[in-house]
């Protein structure tokens, strides 16, 4: 069986239609920056009717194996001292599938694959959600008003967004260094004239273990204004969030990572401010449409993406 099915180049990004472990697989020891996803959720949500897709899992231990797999290709084609940052929540159970109503830990569950594998666990923060929004969305049990009538020792707080980073070990050969010129997210800080002083505010907002200033609304999906008709991504990541991570962790001209592209978040971020992308996607309409978005970008990356090319071969 072919590991790629179809590929899209540009001159700097690449797109390809697979399985994420066997072609990161085709990628080079110690060739990317960073890298920043959103994992599948386990099996909270269906993506495809894949096999190979991780969100298929049958139980939270088989996803963790099958997962364990792409860690072990991040550690080796991340470069030493750089950072990998992965989207995620803590999972809802439910008594049809789990056989009790709670929350399992799928952010720590996370955390310690990657130790596993040999990351460092760097940082990581929380990224607030609105519990009304939630609870109109999900109808959980928990996020009732009447469950807090009926008895509230079942009623719970809203599930969060965490964006955890994970460091491979060494020392970085390419410091990411400057000033933050410009604040990322909603409800801008005060801007004093002097650059210092500007930069000091927007990191004490950068800082924060709390983001509370991430409007959830600016998606992809968003930007793009598509047509109901065109396929959505479940849950795409926050444009601002992406813009944070690659502001904090990333140089102009870096390679960016993700595994699992969707409709091409990760990519269309990284092309606008400066940066490289190599995309990976299972399921045949996200990468459909994470190309045609990808191509809509005018990417201020400049040069070619790299001389090398992984070990694919084209059809199935």
């Amino acid at each position: 069986m072919t590991n790629c099915i179809k590929q899209h180049e540009e001159a700097t990004w690449k797109a390809y239609h697979g399985d994420c472990v066997e072609i990161t697989q085709g990628l080079p020891d110690n060739s990317i920056h960073f890298s920043v996803f959103s994992p599948p959720f386990a099996s909270l949500y269906t993506y495809s009717a894949s096999d190979r897709d991780m969100g298929n899992s049958k139980t939270y231990e088989e996803f963790a194996i099958h997962f364990g797999f792409l860690i072990k290709e991040l550690y080796r084609v991340l470069k030493p001292g750089r950072l990998v940052s992965f989207h995620c929540m803590n999972l809802p159970t439910s008594k049809a599938r789990d056989g009790i109503i709670g929350i399992r830990d799928f952010r720590g569950d996370l955390i310690r694959s990657f130790e596993k594998e040999g990351f460092i666990y760097h940082s990581e923060v929380c990224i607030w959600k609105d519990p009304v929004t939630a609870m109109q969305r999900t109808k959980a049990l928990g996020l009732l008003h009447k469950q807090v009538k009926k008895d509230s020792c079942m009623s719970r707080q809203g599930i969060a967004d965490y964006l955890v980073t994970m460091r491979k070990p060494g020392e970085n050969a390419e410091p990411v260094s400057g000033q933050f010129e410009e604040f990322i997210g909603e409800d801008l800080p005060d801007q004093p004239a002097d650059p210092e002083k500007r930069s000091i505010n927007i990191w004490q907002r950068y800082a924060s273990p709390v983001w509370m200033d991430i409007n959830p609304s600016k998606t992809l999906q968003h930007r793009s204004a598509r047509e109901h008709d065109d396929e959505r991504h479940i849950c795409p990541l926050q444009l601002q969030v992406i813009e944070r991570a690659l502001e904090l962790w990333t140089n102009p001209g870096d390679v960016v990572l993700s595994p699992f592209m969707g409709i091409g978040s990760e990519g269309h971020v990284s092309l606008l401010m400066g940066r490289r992308f190599i995309g990976i996607e299972l399921k045949e309409s996200y990468y459909n449409q994470s190309v045609a978005n990808l191509q809509s970008v005018v990417p201020e990356a400049k040069g070619d993406l790299f001389s090398w090319k992984p070990e694919t071969e084209e059809g199935e």
